[in-house]
């Protein structure tokens, strides 16, 4: 036997921005980050743009032209700025996706050239996939515009749109080339995307940071009111330690089994598909969240007074810890519109063995490779009663299920 066995190393880095008026021509962020990679000069750029920011901040599509005019010797608009339809529905139409290809190629753009995305999380997924994919990468400058992906996936290093049923069956890992967070555009957001979005700043907390959870809870009230440096300090320090797992975590690419930042997404993405996206991804994560935190007290894990503290922040921030869709066909937890299928598809999702991560304590989480069915089931129903009741002090005292919950470690 002969063989040539390769080592390829390769180091990623790009800047995360926070700022104000992003497409204002006397903020140079967005120029100069072009400008450090504009090779030659000036690049050529396409802009997609999320219909529902274009509606919310009128001219818009002007400022950008206007942003680029004043900017021309680094960056040229190279098409009108493309507006889709913002939401889940662009990751699963396919059409979409073609529209935003045929821009990218009737632009002529090569790999160094940019793709300016602006908006929620899918049409940064969307967008991102498809430079990842044109001529096998084109540059991304990702700008989010809701508190969910400022605070989370705009930072990441992966694309996704959906197939097949399956919340980002089809992807890429490609680092973007730069994020910029601009905070004005939080400010017309309605309160579920608002509130819906604090979610994944709650699950880094609870994996990660402690301190982080404390502040939060402390800023509570404030967040509720729409009180924007609280939610700006919030924004910053999630996207921190998001970032941050990602680079030092030791596998950015997801090459194992194991996803801290998936923590409560097992449950989330199945309930996304089950309502039919009627529950927004933060939401989703919300009742996720809440339902591995009852499972992770049930199974003996986490005590009841941390327990209690979660549920109640995730009510404290008017975020859900209860769907319908997450009881239906309890009794047969293999039919198809069973939350439970979930934990199979998030393993063939991961690659290889199962791995959900628990809490043993606010900021302290663990692998589990092995789930109890019944222990889950339980879990789902004392969520139910604390739904029915309004209270997190109505399910019973003693949480705790039966020792039957095999290999968890």
């Amino acid at each position: 036997m002969d063989l040539i066995r390769q080592h390829v190393r390769v180091t990623f880095s790009f800047p995360i921005g926070f700022t104000r008026g992003v497409f204002d021509p006397a903020n140079r962020m967005l120029r100069d980050i072009v400008a450090e990679g504009a090779d030659p000069a000036p690049a050529r750029a396409v802009v997609v743009l999320d219909d529902g920011v274009a509606r919310a901040h009128a001219g818009l599509e002007t400022r950008i032209g206007q942003y680029f005019d004043a900017h021309a010797d680094v960056m040229t608009l190279a098409a009108p700025v493309l507006v889709v339809a913002g939401g889940e529905g662009i990751k699963n139409d396919p059409r979409a996706l073609d529209t935003i290809h045929a821009l990218v190629h009737d632009a002529r753009l090569c790999r160094h050239s940019y793709v300016i995305a602006i908006g929620g999380g899918a049409v940064l997924d969307a967008a991102g996939y498809v430079a990842a994919t044109a001529h096998r990468g084109i540059r991304l400058i990702r700008v989010p515009t809701t508190v969910l992906s400022q605070d989370d996936s705009a930072v990441g290093v992966k694309n996704g749109v959906n197939g097949f049923g399956t919340k980002n069956y089809y992807g890429t890992f490609a680092p973007p080339t730069a994020v910029i967070n601009d905070f004005t555009f939080l400010a017309t957001l309605d309160d579920r995307d608002w509130l819906g979005g604090l979610s994944e700043a709650v699950k880094v907390a609870l994996i990660k940071d402690a301190a982080f959870f404390d502040a939060i809870d402390a800023q509570a009230a404030r967040l509720v009111a729409r009180d924007m440096a609280a939610m700006e300090a919030v924004v910053r320090r999630s996207a921190e330690l998001h970032a941050e797992h990602i680079s030092k975590g030791g596998d950015p690419f997801e090459l194992g089994s194991s996803r801290p930042l998936d923590f409560g997404h097992w449950a989330a993405h199945r309930l996304e598909h089950l309502t039919r996206h009627a529950l927004r991804h933060g939401e989703a994560v919300a009742i996720g969240i809440a339902l591995d935190c009852t499972y992770s007290r049930l199974a003996g894990h986490l005590a009841e007074a941390d327990w209690r503290r979660i549920i109640d922040l995730l009510q404290a921030l008017r975020l859900p810890i209860f769907h319908p869709a997450l009881a239906a066909h309890l009794d047969a937890p293999d039919h198809p519109d069973s939350v439970l299928v979930g934990l199979e598809q998030f393993r063939e999702h991961l690659g290889g063995r199962l791995t959900i991560m628990l809490l043993r304590g606010i900021g302290q989480a663990f692998d589990a490779h092995e789930i109890d069915r019944e222990g889950m089931i339980r879990s789902i129903e004392v969520l139910q009663e604390m739904a029915a009741a309004g209270s997190t002090g109505t399910a019973g005292s003693d949480l705790r299920f039966a020792a039957s919950a095999r290999g968890l470690s």
